[in-house]
Protein backbone atom coordinates (compact mmCIF):
# COMPACT_ATOMS: atom_id res chain seq x y z
CA UNK A 1 0.00 0.00 0.00
CA UNK A 2 1.27 3.59 -1.12
CA UNK A 3 -0.07 6.63 0.45
CA UNK A 4 -0.21 9.71 -2.07
CA UNK A 5 -2.02 12.95 -1.52
CA UNK A 6 -3.94 13.65 -4.91
CA UNK A 7 -4.80 17.34 -5.74
CA UNK A 8 -8.40 18.54 -6.86
CA UNK A 9 -8.80 22.35 -7.53
CA UNK A 10 -6.14 23.16 -4.06
CA UNK A 11 -8.14 20.14 -2.34
CA UNK A 12 -5.78 17.35 -1.40
CA UNK A 13 -7.25 14.18 -1.20
CA UNK A 14 -5.46 11.70 1.10
CA UNK A 15 -5.29 7.93 -1.43
CA UNK A 16 -3.76 4.63 -0.95
CA UNK A 17 -2.61 2.46 -3.93
CA UNK A 18 -2.88 -1.14 -3.85
CA UNK A 19 -0.47 -2.83 -5.70
CA UNK A 20 -1.77 -5.78 -5.53
CA UNK A 21 -4.60 -5.32 -7.03
CA UNK A 22 -3.59 -2.55 -8.82
CA UNK A 23 -6.05 -0.10 -7.50
CA UNK A 24 -6.60 3.40 -5.75
CA UNK A 25 -8.65 4.23 -2.65
CA UNK A 26 -9.63 7.67 -1.77
CA UNK A 27 -11.02 9.08 1.60
CA UNK A 28 -14.19 8.99 1.65
CA UNK A 29 -14.53 12.12 4.14
CA UNK A 30 -11.87 14.14 1.87
CA UNK A 31 -14.28 13.61 -1.25
CA UNK A 32 -16.84 14.38 0.57
CA UNK A 33 -14.93 17.55 2.08
CA UNK A 34 -15.15 18.94 -1.98
CA UNK A 35 -18.50 18.03 -2.92
CA UNK A 36 -20.41 19.86 -0.30
CA UNK A 37 -17.41 22.59 1.02
CA UNK A 38 -18.93 21.20 4.51
CA UNK A 39 -16.89 22.34 7.54
CA UNK A 40 -17.83 19.34 9.21
CA UNK A 41 -17.72 16.35 6.30
CA UNK A 42 -16.97 13.95 8.61
CA UNK A 43 -20.32 14.61 10.32
CA UNK A 44 -21.83 14.93 6.85
CA UNK A 45 -20.56 11.12 6.16
CA UNK A 46 -21.91 9.81 9.04
CA UNK A 47 -25.05 10.78 8.38
CA UNK A 48 -25.34 10.29 4.88
CA UNK A 49 -23.65 6.62 5.95
CA UNK A 50 -26.88 5.93 7.89
CA UNK A 51 -29.07 6.88 5.75
CA UNK A 52 -27.73 4.87 3.06
CA UNK A 53 -27.41 1.60 5.18
CA UNK A 54 -31.50 2.03 6.28
CA UNK A 55 -31.82 2.21 1.74
CA UNK A 56 -29.78 -0.68 1.52
CA UNK A 57 -27.16 0.76 -0.49
CA UNK A 58 -23.77 -1.21 -1.41
CA UNK A 59 -21.88 1.86 -0.95
CA UNK A 60 -21.26 1.46 3.31
CA UNK A 61 -20.54 -1.98 2.75
CA UNK A 62 -17.73 -1.82 -0.10
CA UNK A 63 -16.31 1.07 2.19
CA UNK A 64 -12.73 0.01 2.96
CA UNK A 65 -10.87 0.77 6.19
CA UNK A 66 -7.40 1.77 4.96
CA UNK A 67 -4.49 3.83 6.90
CA UNK A 68 -4.24 7.26 6.03
CA UNK A 69 -2.70 10.12 7.73
CA UNK A 70 -4.21 12.26 9.75
CA UNK A 71 -3.67 16.20 10.54
CA UNK A 72 -1.41 15.17 13.99
CA UNK A 73 0.70 13.32 11.08
CA UNK A 74 -0.54 9.50 12.58
CA UNK A 75 -2.06 7.47 10.51
CA UNK A 76 -5.38 5.80 11.03
CA UNK A 77 -7.92 3.76 9.52
CA UNK A 78 -10.67 5.45 7.13
CA UNK A 79 -13.35 4.75 5.13
CA UNK A 80 -11.77 4.79 1.55
CA UNK A 81 -13.60 3.96 -1.65
CA UNK A 82 -12.28 2.61 -4.99
CA UNK A 83 -12.73 4.65 -8.00
CA UNK A 84 -16.12 2.80 -9.21
CA UNK A 85 -17.06 3.48 -5.22
CA UNK A 86 -16.10 7.11 -5.11
CA UNK A 87 -18.51 7.42 -8.95
CA UNK A 88 -21.29 6.07 -6.60
CA UNK A 89 -20.50 7.74 -3.59
CA UNK A 90 -20.72 11.54 -6.40
CA UNK A 91 -24.41 10.33 -7.16
CA UNK A 92 -25.49 10.46 -3.46
CA UNK A 93 -24.38 14.17 -2.98
CA UNK A 94 -25.95 16.35 -4.68
CA UNK A 95 -23.35 18.94 -5.74
CA UNK A 96 -22.20 21.26 -8.31
CA UNK A 97 -18.84 19.79 -8.17
CA UNK A 98 -20.05 16.18 -8.86
CA UNK A 99 -19.24 16.22 -12.87
CA UNK A 100 -15.58 17.61 -12.22
CA UNK A 101 -14.84 14.84 -9.77
CA UNK A 102 -16.51 12.28 -11.71
CA UNK A 103 -14.04 13.68 -14.96
CA UNK A 104 -11.18 13.93 -12.11
CA UNK A 105 -11.06 10.32 -10.71
CA UNK A 106 -11.40 8.69 -14.50
CA UNK A 107 -8.16 10.77 -15.30
CA UNK A 108 -6.26 9.61 -11.88
CA UNK A 109 -7.30 6.48 -13.04
CA UNK A 110 -5.73 6.67 -16.50
CA UNK A 111 -2.65 8.81 -15.40
CA UNK A 112 -1.74 5.77 -13.15
CA UNK A 113 -1.85 3.45 -16.09
CA UNK A 114 0.85 5.70 -17.98
CA UNK A 115 3.06 6.08 -14.81
CA UNK A 116 3.27 2.15 -15.06
CA UNK A 117 4.36 2.64 -18.55
CA UNK A 118 7.08 5.31 -17.73
CA UNK A 119 7.31 6.56 -14.27
CA UNK A 120 8.88 9.46 -15.54
CA UNK A 121 5.47 10.58 -16.06
CA UNK A 122 4.40 10.49 -12.75
CA UNK A 123 7.36 13.50 -12.39
CA UNK A 124 5.91 15.58 -15.46
CA UNK A 125 2.31 15.37 -13.79
CA UNK A 126 3.59 17.08 -10.41
CA UNK A 127 5.35 19.59 -12.24
CA UNK A 128 2.35 20.27 -14.54
CA UNK A 129 -0.26 20.78 -11.29
CA UNK A 130 2.11 23.10 -9.36
CA UNK A 131 2.31 25.64 -12.79
CA UNK A 132 -1.28 25.43 -12.74
CA UNK A 133 -1.67 26.73 -9.00
CA UNK A 134 0.77 29.44 -9.66
CA UNK A 135 3.50 28.08 -8.71
CA UNK A 136 7.00 29.59 -9.98
CA UNK A 137 9.52 27.57 -11.79
CA UNK A 138 12.44 28.56 -8.97
CA UNK A 139 9.56 27.04 -6.47
CA UNK A 140 8.90 23.75 -7.99
CA UNK A 141 12.66 23.05 -8.63
CA UNK A 142 13.27 23.79 -5.04
CA UNK A 143 9.82 21.87 -4.16
CA UNK A 144 11.25 18.55 -6.30
CA UNK A 145 14.98 18.59 -5.26
CA UNK A 146 13.43 18.49 -1.60
CA UNK A 147 11.11 15.57 -2.09
CA UNK A 148 14.24 13.79 -3.72
CA UNK A 149 16.68 14.55 -0.42
CA UNK A 150 13.35 13.84 1.17
CA UNK A 151 12.84 10.09 -0.33
CA UNK A 152 16.31 9.17 0.27
CA UNK A 153 16.24 9.95 3.63
CA UNK A 154 13.07 7.57 3.86
CA UNK A 155 14.68 4.93 2.16
CA UNK A 156 17.71 4.71 4.75
CA UNK A 157 14.84 4.79 7.47
CA UNK A 158 13.20 1.70 5.88
CA UNK A 159 16.79 0.05 5.84
CA UNK A 160 17.23 0.63 9.56
CA UNK A 161 14.94 -0.46 11.46
CA UNK A 162 12.17 1.78 11.10
CA UNK A 163 8.40 1.65 10.68
CA UNK A 164 6.38 3.56 7.87
CA UNK A 165 3.56 5.48 9.31
CA UNK A 166 4.14 6.87 12.72
CA UNK A 167 7.99 6.10 13.36
CA UNK A 168 8.72 8.18 10.17
CA UNK A 169 6.25 10.99 11.81
CA UNK A 170 8.32 11.50 14.68
CA UNK A 171 11.27 11.62 13.60
CA UNK A 172 10.08 13.80 10.97
CA UNK A 173 8.39 15.83 13.46
CA UNK A 174 12.03 16.33 15.38
CA UNK A 175 13.90 17.45 12.60
CA UNK A 176 11.31 19.99 11.82
CA UNK A 177 11.20 21.18 15.56
CA UNK A 178 14.40 20.96 15.65
CA UNK A 179 15.18 23.63 12.88
CA UNK A 180 12.07 26.03 12.91
CA UNK A 181 11.29 26.06 15.96
CA UNK A 182 8.15 24.30 15.56
CA UNK A 183 5.91 20.85 15.75
CA UNK A 184 4.65 20.00 12.11
CA UNK A 185 1.45 20.29 13.66
CA UNK A 186 2.04 24.00 14.62
CA UNK A 187 3.67 25.31 11.53
CA UNK A 188 0.68 24.31 9.74
CA UNK A 189 -1.28 26.08 12.20
CA UNK A 190 0.09 29.21 11.35
CA UNK A 191 -0.21 28.99 7.92
CA UNK A 192 -4.01 28.36 8.25
CA UNK A 193 -4.04 24.48 7.05
CA UNK A 194 -5.72 21.22 7.46
CA UNK A 195 -5.55 18.71 5.44
CA UNK A 196 -3.52 20.14 2.82
CA UNK A 197 0.16 19.11 2.69
CA UNK A 198 2.65 21.41 4.61
CA UNK A 199 5.33 21.51 1.85
CA UNK A 200 3.19 22.29 -0.57
CA UNK A 201 2.54 25.68 1.04
CA UNK A 202 5.81 26.66 2.06
CA UNK A 203 7.96 29.40 0.86
CA UNK A 204 11.54 28.59 -1.12
CA UNK A 205 13.26 29.34 1.95
CA UNK A 206 11.48 26.89 4.10
CA UNK A 207 11.41 24.75 1.76
CA UNK A 208 15.19 25.15 1.32
CA UNK A 209 16.13 24.40 5.79
CA UNK A 210 13.61 21.62 5.49
CA UNK A 211 15.71 20.19 3.07
CA UNK A 212 19.12 20.90 4.26
CA UNK A 213 17.87 19.33 8.00
CA UNK A 214 16.84 16.16 6.17
CA UNK A 215 19.89 16.30 3.93
CA UNK A 216 21.80 16.56 7.23
CA UNK A 217 19.46 14.04 9.16
CA UNK A 218 20.74 11.73 6.64
CA UNK A 219 24.44 12.44 6.59
CA UNK A 220 24.69 12.02 10.18
CA UNK A 221 22.99 8.83 10.57
CA UNK A 222 24.47 7.40 7.64
CA UNK A 223 28.28 8.28 8.91
CA UNK A 224 27.17 6.73 12.41
CA UNK A 225 24.76 3.80 10.90
CA UNK A 226 22.26 5.03 13.01
CA UNK A 227 19.72 1.94 13.48
CA UNK A 228 16.38 1.86 15.33
CA UNK A 229 14.24 4.74 16.70
CA UNK A 230 16.72 5.44 19.76
CA UNK A 231 20.28 6.48 17.35
CA UNK A 232 17.77 8.06 14.50
CA UNK A 233 15.83 10.21 16.83
CA UNK A 234 19.59 11.45 18.32
CA UNK A 235 20.62 12.06 13.80
CA UNK A 236 17.32 13.85 13.64
CA UNK A 237 18.34 16.19 16.27
CA UNK A 238 21.61 16.62 14.81
CA UNK A 239 20.68 17.56 11.54
CA UNK A 240 17.61 19.72 12.36
CA UNK A 241 20.01 21.75 14.73
CA UNK A 242 22.31 22.17 11.67
CA UNK A 243 19.31 23.99 9.42
CA UNK A 244 18.62 25.72 12.66
CA UNK A 245 21.88 27.63 13.05
CA UNK A 246 21.88 28.15 9.42
CA UNK A 247 18.15 29.72 9.62
CA UNK A 248 18.96 31.82 12.47
CA UNK A 249 22.18 33.68 10.67
CA UNK A 250 20.72 34.27 7.82
CA UNK A 251 17.65 35.78 9.70
CA UNK A 252 20.50 38.06 11.66
CA UNK A 253 21.76 39.02 8.21
CA UNK A 254 18.27 39.95 6.69
CA UNK A 255 16.42 40.75 9.97
CA UNK A 256 13.60 38.89 8.44
CA UNK A 257 11.96 35.55 9.50
CA UNK A 258 12.75 32.31 7.07
CA UNK A 259 9.22 30.47 9.25
CA UNK A 260 5.98 32.61 7.99
CA UNK A 261 2.43 32.68 7.67
CA UNK A 262 2.25 32.76 4.59
CA UNK A 263 0.19 30.35 2.10
CA UNK A 264 -0.88 29.50 -1.27
CA UNK A 265 -3.94 29.17 -0.25
CA UNK A 266 -7.03 31.09 -2.42
CA UNK A 267 -8.63 33.63 -0.82
CA UNK A 268 -7.48 32.82 3.04
CA UNK A 269 -6.29 34.50 5.49
CA UNK A 270 -3.97 32.33 7.74
CA UNK A 271 -4.18 32.01 11.50
CA UNK A 272 -1.72 34.80 13.59
CA UNK A 273 -0.34 32.85 16.05
CA UNK A 274 2.66 33.28 17.90
CA UNK A 275 5.71 31.36 16.25
CA UNK A 276 7.88 30.20 19.20
CA UNK A 277 10.71 29.61 16.42
CA UNK A 278 11.16 32.98 15.87
CA UNK A 279 11.54 35.28 18.71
Amino acid sequence: MKNELKVFENNNIRSVYDEENDKWYFSVVDIIGVLTQSPEPRKYWSVLKSRLKKEGSELTTICSQLKMKAIDGKFYKTDALDVEGCLRLVQSVPSPKAEPVKLWLAKVGYERMKEMADPSTAIDRARETYKKLGRSENWIQQRMMGQETRNKLTDFWKDHEISEGEEFAVLTNIIHQEWSGLSVKEHKNLKGLKSQNLRDHMSEAELIFTALAELSTRQIAESENATGMVENKASAKKGGKIAREAREKLELQTGQKVVTNNNFLPNKKPKQIKNKGNK
